[in-house]
């Protein structure tokens, strides 16, 4: 039987979540509907629903956006081509991309720029990764684990930098980043660390929780790259981790034999999620206790076009 749940903080919503949701509702507020955005805002079913109910309409691509019509891009960035593609279609364009993501762009162009090769490390196919990519696809190489590194060949190995996408493990990036030094001591690194501040907090506080719960529970969606991270994090610090979409995942079978639960959410899962998990154990009769590891007041700003 469950008898105490642990909440980790820092946990949820990261600034760059917080100022993409904030840009999609004031921008239903303040311009005249329809209005698009393009891929899901942020990886989080729940958020994208909600927005959905409130009027905003969800594409894939912008051939599904009406010529002059109006769009938003998500918080994980997109490729030149992609803006290029808005101004043929005369789109009025709100820029919901994470600073934390733009930051990374910036750095793939000024060092393609100086004719270096990028080795960027990420995940094959995520939005973050196709637009990062994007940037400069003659000069960037995508790796995504320390197995394909021996196989990496390049023609210029000594103008070499490696960028990273914003929510990957520490530990594996930290592996894969020792690998690609030892083939290729030339290796540079970014100027700043591009793993975001939020997911390194996250996993960090997840890593506390396995020392004090036998089992953790990490909200967020599949398709969530720091969220999955998180599990993975859990498991490598030896406590069993599931990844629940919302309350009704938990399956009764993971709470046998145990009885301190951890509890923790992705940078896009919103803290409703969390809660309904919370008091599903304390209605069960469990303790519910909480533990911090560090405060965030991180703030982005929001785009020229709603600040007026």
């Amino acid at each position: 039987m469950v008898k105490k749940v642990i909440l980790a903080s820092p946990r949820g919503f990261c600034a760059g979540v917080v100022r993409a949701i904030e840009i999609v509702n004031l921008a239903l507020e303040k311009f005249p509907k329809p209005l698009y955005v393009r891929k899901e805002i942020v990886h989080n079913p729940y958020v994208v629903e909600e927005l959905r109910r409130k009027g905003a309409i969800f594409v894939d691509e912008l051939d599904e956006v009406p010529a002059g019509g109006t769009v938003i891009f998500s918080a994980h960035g997109v490729a030149p081509e992609v803006w290029r593609q808005a101004k043929a279609k005369n789109l009025k364009v709100i820029d919901a991309t994470c600073p934390l993501v733009t930051k990374v762009h910036s750095e793939a162009i000024r060092f393609a720029r100086k004719d270096h090769t990028i080795l960027l490390i990420g995940h094959k196919g995520h939005d973050e990764v196709v637009g990062t990519m994007g940037e400069a696809p003659e000069h960037i190489r995508l790796v995504t684990s320390v197995a394909e590194i021996d196989d990496l060949e390049l023609e210029n190995p000594d103008q070499l930098v490696y960028l990273t996408q914003t929510t990957l493990s520490l530990d594996d990036t930290k592996e894969i980043v020792q690998a690609l030094k030892q083939k290729f001591p030339a290796l540079q690194a970014p100027p700043s660390e591009d793993i975001c501040y939020a997911t390194q907090n996250r996993q960090e506080a997840v890593r506390h929780l396995a020392e004090r719960a036998e089992l953790i529970l990490v909200v967020g969606a599949a398709n969530s790259s720091n969220s999955n991270r998180l599990v993975e994090e859990a498991r490598k610090s030896g406590s069993k981790s599931y990844l629940i979409n919302d309350v009704h995942a938990i399956l009764p079978e993971w709470l046998e034999g145990v009885e301190n639960v951890g509890v923790t959410s992705g940078a896009s899962a919103p803290e409703i999620l969390v809660t309904q998990v919370v008091d599903f154990f304390r209605n069960a009769g469990a303790n519910v206790d909480e533990f911090s590891i560090r405060e965030e007041n991180v703030q982005f700003g929001l785009p020229i076009q709603l600040k007026r």
